[in-house]
């Protein structure tokens, strides 16, 4: 029995989109969800209890990162990652593949593993199958990710069938190095943008019976409608009573399209990133705050928004601090993107359970302009 167990509540009937429950040692939690990016083991500028507030479920952290600072075996002494931030609901923590292949030229690839250089201070550092399941362990999220090869777009068919290949080994040992009774791997899903090579992943993957699995290699500069494509063909082999899970996808276009071809779970840096350059997100797309047509706008960054944001600041309040340079003005942007993108999820949850998914994506996709 998995320590993460994902429970098939409801499918629609005139799309792909599921209804689900995802059970972990720290709760059970709804999907399709969004999870908040905690890459140094903070979501950043908000407390948990903030987090809390505005119906954040499972968070995510960043193995690559805590490998490198503060060091997977402080966390380890501080009782965990759930004990040293305070975090008390679901987590996951990512491979660390990503974060190598974003690197370029200050990584090398083997079959062994991945040489880097640390964005930090220059010096070598190695990560394998085995090592990123080992500081993953010691990290002690409820689920960890199997060490993949993020395959770059575009790539050959022979490289990305090569790297797909290298990914299945890696699954494999991923699986014989991971010991932790109340932690969950899930593998990730690759195969460029080729079909047959998705499927072959699927099927390679899915007979390892890992607890859920990840879909990556998209989102990596790809044109949307070539995602879509990817995506559909990827989640049609995808087991049913697994989660599924994009991997750092995180705007309300790409969420709402992706629930359509079956996805459960995401996680981007996105919304937390834009918030700190002055970007809002809303269901009508974005809106620079920081713009000097906002200067004398007295309404809310999103009417009937119900975050905190929301409720008590203006525009032209929020663009004043960041003219000024204040900090509370990370925070509020911060608060209201992460709550609208987790406010939609729920809205997306209820539409499927009403049985009007279809009627919901159709009239957001209408008044959505990116």
């Amino acid at each position: 029995m998995h320590a993460v167990r994902y429970e098939l509540i409801k499918e629609c009937s005139r799309s792909g989109a599921r209804l689900g429950r995802l059970h972990t040692p720290h709760g059970t939690f709804e999907t399709p969800m969004f999870m908040p990016v905690g890459t140094q083991a903070t979501v950043k500028t908000l407390s948990p209890e903030e987090l809390y507030d505005m119906g954040s479920q499972v968070i995510l952290s960043n193995t690559y990162h805590l490998f490198l600072r503060p060091g997977h075996e402080l966390v380890r002494k501080a009782g965990g990652l759930h004990k040293f931030m305070n975090y008390k609901r679901g987590m996951l923590t990512d491979s660390g593949g990503f974060q190598v292949f974003s690197l370029g030229e200050m990584r090398k690839i083997s079959e062994e593993g991945v040489m880097f250089r640390s964005h930090i201070d220059g010096s070598k550092k190695f990560l394998s199958p085995e090592i990123a399941t080992n500081v993953q362990e010691a990290l002690g999220a409820d689920i960890a990710m199997a060490f993949d090869e993020c395959i770059p777009y575009p790539a050959d068919f022979d490289y990305a069938k090569k790297s797909t290949e290298r990914t299945t080994r890696w699954a494999k040992r991923c699986l014989a190095a991971h010991s932790r009774e109340d932690q969950s791997l899930f593998g990730i899903v690759q195969g460029g943008m080729y079909p047959e090579l998705r499927k072959l992943s699927v099927q390679q993957l899915t007979e390892l019976d890992f607890a859920g699995y990840g879909i990556g290699g998209l989102s990596v500069g790809e044109p949307k409608p070539l995602m879509y494509d990817i995506l559909g063909h990827t989640t049609e082999d995808m087991p049913k009573d697994k989660a599924r899970y994009l991997m750092g996808v995180g705007t309300a276009d790409c969420i709402v399209e992706a629930v359509n071809l079956g996805v459960d779970m995401f996680d981007c840096v996105f919304p937390t990133r834009v918030a700190r350059n002055g970007t809002a997100m809303t269901s009508y797309g974005r809106l620079v705050v920081r713009n000097a047509c906002y200067a004398e706008d007295f309404s809310p960054i999103e009417e009937g928004c119900g975050c905190y944001t929301c409720r008590n600041f203006s525009r032209a309040y929020i663009r004043h601090l960041f003219k000024a340079e204040e900090i509370f003005a990370l925070r509020l942007l911060t608060i209201h993107n992460l709550y609208f993108l987790l406010n939609f999820t729920k809205q997306i949850r209820k539409a499927i359970a009403e049985d009007r998914f279809p009627e919901f994506r159709e009239r957001f996709l209408q008044n959505y302009q990116g």
